[in-house]
């Protein structure tokens, strides 16, 4: 297997891996924010929203993250 090949297993691998705990991260700190600024609790088609975007955020910093660590772990450069 080709470096080239294992460093995007590597990526995916870790992308995968870090995706969940840090979607619920960023979702949990959305949600609390909205509540407190619009002084109510959410109905749940806005909590689910805000799941839809905190996931979407998530997999771009996720993956960002995981192209970074991994090119310097492998010691691509």
């Amino acid at each position: 297997m080709s470096s080239l090949t294992s460093y995007y297993l590597w990526v995916i691998a870790l992308t995968a891996a870090l995706l969940y705990p840090v979607g619920q991260l960023i979702w949990t700190v959305s949600v609390r924010r909205l509540q407190r600024k619009l002084q109510k609790n959410l109905s749940p088609e806005e909590m689910q929203g805000q799941k839809k975007r905190a996931y979407f955020v998530a997999i771009i910093v996720c993956l960002a993250f995981s192209l970074l660590f991994n090119y310097r772990l492998l010691d691509m450069g």
